[in-house]
């Protein structure tokens, strides 16, 4: 009974803001949450009414708020946020929607070393007193935190509990909210997963993390991924355990559909891959403006 009122609950909390409501946030939520705006899958929004838009999703005692590219969690009360997954190319967003918020931002964390874009953490650094750059240890990359299963990362009175799902790549891992969302980078996509054909991956080594790790949560929480191909925001655990096309077969049926892939080699790896090895650092290049 307690369960389905719960249920209940929070789907009635689920509603849609404009942007002169963010004033508000303070007496409407404990936590807010930015993510990339992209269309839900309930709805289709074209780029242009995306640009203007912010959804709100409560969830429990947090909220989430949709933006572009990356996720910004932060304590309404004391202001502490971390930035997760920071973009390059959007950092001057990032930190327009920071200084308006007055967060003070303690982490920038990487979900793994991406191979598709450079991070903003080495950017971040330099532009924010005081933030720690952190990915998993068993990546290889720089960062002043790096943290493995089942480390925690506070900020206010809320936690991100580090979950290990490798097969991606070896240091990819899965950021926790308990009792709201998990972040699950290229871990789990929507109806998809990341490629296991480089970067160390091993697609049975992500077949079991993801399972063990991912699809062991209450169904009702909620996978924001790091990447979406098809206009959409957010999917749930228990949709992903059975709707998901690749994650949905068997052991045996998905090492061998990963296997028979044939993707090309991602465009931006060479630039990208050396320079999140060293915190989105690139030796001889312009800071983002």
């Amino acid at each position: 009974m307690r369960a389905a009122v719960l249920r209940r609950s929070l789907r009635s909390c689920y509603f849609s803001v404009c942007a002169l409501l963010l004033r508000r946030f303070v007496e409407c939520a404990h936590a807010l949450c930015f993510a990339p705006v992209r269309s839900s899958a309930g709805s289709c929004l074209t780029p242009a009414a995306a640009a203007h838009t912010v959804r709100r999703v409560s969830c429990g005692a947090h909220a989430l708020l949709t933006l572009l590219a990356g996720y910004l969690l932060a304590d309404a009360f004391s202001k502490e946020g971390v930035l997760i997954d920071p973009v390059l190319e959007m950092l001057d967003r990032d930190l327009a929607v920071i200084k308006d918020l007055d967060i003070q931002l303690l982490y920038g964390v990487n979900t793994h070393c991406h191979a598709d874009h450079v991070t903003g953490t080495g950017e971040l650094k330099k532009r924010v007193q005081g933030l720690k750059s952190a990915i998993a240890a068993a990546s290889g990359a720089d960062a002043d935190v790096k943290f493995a299963h089942g480390d925690v990362l506070m900020f206010g009175k809320f936690r991100l509990e580090v979950r290990a799902t490798p097969g991606h790549t070896n240091g990819c891992c899965s950021l926790l909210l308990p009792g709201c969302a998990v972040f699950t980078g290229d871990a789990v996509l929507i109806r998809g997963c990341g490629r296991t054909d480089f970067q160390q991956g091993n697609s049975g080594q992500l077949y079991d993390n993801v399972h063990a790790q991912v699809f062991s949560l209450p169904e009702e929480t909620r996978i924001y991924p790091g990447h979406d191909y098809k206009g959409y925001t957010m999917s749930t655990v228990g949709e992903e355990k059975k709707l998901n096309p690749r994650l949905t077969k068997s052991k045996e049926d998905f090492i061998a559909f990963m296997g028979g892939l044939n993707l090309p080699y991602p465009k931006r790896i060479d630039v990208a891959l050396p320079a999140n090895l060293k915190c989105g650092v690139q030796d001889d290049a312009p800071a983002a403006a």
